[in-house]
């Protein structure tokens, strides 16, 4: 087995939604991460993704972290609290607890932990300023959990206000596209000490995609969202994992 064995735990951020591929099919940061590091290191490294989106915070633990940790890997990233902020209900501190737990787990393994803070989307959403407060508040949580663990790789996108930009950002104004992916990939390998290649943090605009404003903007993104709360259900209800296991990524590129 490779000597960096790396896993990813989490919901749609980590899955990679809004980095659609041609066949359909998602990439997003930790997948740019996986391949980036290889080429960086210029050896072999093994990768997992047990991400699932829609998930809350405590399902992802409850069901993502064991998974993860029996792999034995080297390294696990997690980020989650992102639909847990838009349920009013939920504590910061529920929330932060959960980031907590994965931190204790990975300490009791061995296991080197990177922690990520999603990107800010509330510019582009409705109830933005309730968004920006409560993900301020759970920032600041989460950094607190961790201000005294130097060995912990942070990688923290929620101050970042270029990545709060519209260029970021998928029609549904809630996920991250292939430039915010990339970029967020780009700051992972650099707290890892890699050198990411240097357009990954901002990578040439493309041409604009339909991004609809007014009624119909709510019909295409905000109802779907509002439907499946209202009938308890998730967008990740039936998926599952799309790398339950390790997967090898051979250098692309030769340094």
């Amino acid at each position: 087995m490779t000597s960096v064995r790396y896993v990813a735990i989490g919901d749609s951020f980590t899955e990679g939604v809004g980095d659609e591929q041609p066949d359909g099919s998602v990439r997003g940061w930790a997948d740019i991460v996986a391949q980036g590091w290889a080429d960086a290191a210029g050896e072999a490294i093994s990768y997992a993704n047990l991400a699932i989106r829609g998930k809350l915070v405590w399902p992802i633990v409850e069901q993502q972290l064991e998974p993860a940790l029996a792999l034995k890997p080297t390294h696990l990233s997690f980020n989650g609290g992102g639909n847990d902020m838009l349920r009013p209900r939920t504590t910061i501190a529920h929330v932060a607890d959960a980031f907590s737990r994965v931190l204790r787990r990975c300490d009791e393994e061995g296991v080197t932990l990177i922690l990520l803070s999603g990107a800010n989307p509330s510019a582009g959403l409705p109830m933005r300023r309730l968004i920006q407060r409560r993900g301020d508040e759970l920032s600041d949580a989460v950094v607190g959990r961790i201000r005294d663990r130097a060995d912990v790789v942070r990688a923290l996108n929620w101050p970042d206000r270029e990545l709060a930009g519209s260029a970021y950002w998928s029609p549904d104004r809630l996920h991250m596209n292939a430039r915010g992916h990339h970029r967020v990939a780009a700051r992972v390998l650099t707290e890892l000490g890699l050198e990411p290649p240097g357009e990954w943090w901002s990578l040439p605009d493309r041409l604009p995609a339909s991004h609809l404003g007014g009624p119909a903007y709510y019909r295409a993104h905000v109802a779907p969202w509002v439907k499946r709360r209202l009938t308890g259900r998730s967008s990740g209800d039936g998926r599952t994992a799309k790398y339950p296991d390790w997967v090898e990524l051979q250098p692309a590129v030769t340094r």
